[in-house]
Order: structure tokens, then sequence, then C-alpha cells
């Protein structure tokens, strides 16, 4: 089949392949991130919510520094079924255009190119495989004075490190407002 249309689509299956890899792989990347969270309650109380939070859970206390006042926990983080099976579909997808693309290109190929389709089960394994780790977070509560006049009391002021996804669960979970960084 000489159709110059072929070339070119080739071309592009070939680079939407690249993507896809790239895409599997980064689905198992850390996400780290640092957020400063404010709290309205007072330090002890706060203390006491963000140690329940931890532990509902399943983070424990790995360590504490006294000299930082910086607690960290470690929990391990879970594949998710669904994620897996995503990328499983997305895969079986990708691997299905190419064989296409390839069997219309070399039509001698035909017959084998569609067993690449079986080879999408290695991606939601990869995923499952790597994504299944421990996770550590790092907290830090100081109590802070606000400028505003209008709220004499003083508040607490959380620095995290962790996964960007727990950040924003525990904001949700505490009802704690993330501080604008200039």
């Amino acid at each position: 089949m000489d159709n110059p249309i072929l070339p070119s689509t080739a071309f592009l299956t070939v680079l939407l392949a690249i993507g896809l890899l790239f895409f599997i792989r980064a689905s198992t990347k850390d996400r780290i991130e640092v957020s400063q969270l404010l709290a309205d309650q007072p330090q002890e109380t706060l203390l006491e919510s963000l140690q329940s939070y931890f532990s509902d859970r399943a983070y424990v206390i790995t360590a504490v520094d006294a000299e930082t006042e910086q607690v960290t926990y470690e929990g391990f983080v879970s594949p998710s079924i669904f994620l897996a099976v995503f990328l499983t579909l997305l895969a079986a997808v990708g691997f299905l255009c190419l064989a296409l693309v390839l069997a219309m290109l070399v039509p001698a190929t035909a017959g084998w190119a569609i067993g690449l389709v079986a080879l999408a089960p290695l991606a939601g394994v990869f995923y499952w495989k790597k994504s299944a780790r421990p996770e550590t977070v790092y907290l830090k509560v100081e109590t802070v004075a606000l400028d505003d006049p209008s709220s004499p009391d003083p508040r607490s002021l959380v620095t995290v490190t962790g996964h960007r996804d727990e950040l924003a669960e525990l904001q949700r979970s505490l009802k704690l407002k993330l501080v604008e960084s200039d």
C-alpha cells in the first residue's frame, strides 16, 4: 500500500506511544510539597487533632526532633485499583493503535502486531509494584501572632512536608487555611 498518509500516521502513533510510556512511568512519581497551614485552634488542641488525624490514616511517629520541634510520621501508600485498571486500559488502547498502524504499514506483521495488546497488563503491574511504598510526612507546629487587630488570639501555623494529596486531605479534614506565599 503506497499511501503518503501512513508514514505520518505511524510517526504520530509512535510519539503517542512514547507519551503513554512517560505517563505510565509518571504515575508512580512522588509529588512532595511543603505547605504552611493556619489553624484557629490553640497549639495543644491542634497537636491532638493532628495526632488523631495521622493515627486514623495509619501513620506512626518515627522521629521527634526537639531542637527544630519537628515530628516525622511514616505511613504506607497503597496503590489504587482504579488507577491500575485505568493504566492497563490506556496501555491496551495504545498498543492496539500501534498494532493497527504497524499492520497497515507492514502487512506481514499483522499477525503478531495485534499480540502487542497482551503487554497491556504490564502497565498495571508496573504501577502496582512501584506505587506501594512508605511515605514520610514532616510536621512542625508553631504559635504565631497575626498582624490583624480584629483577632487578638494567637493562631497555630503548621508547616507540613509530604505528598500533595495528603496535604490537601489534611487541610480539608482539619479545616486549615493555606497561607499564601508572597
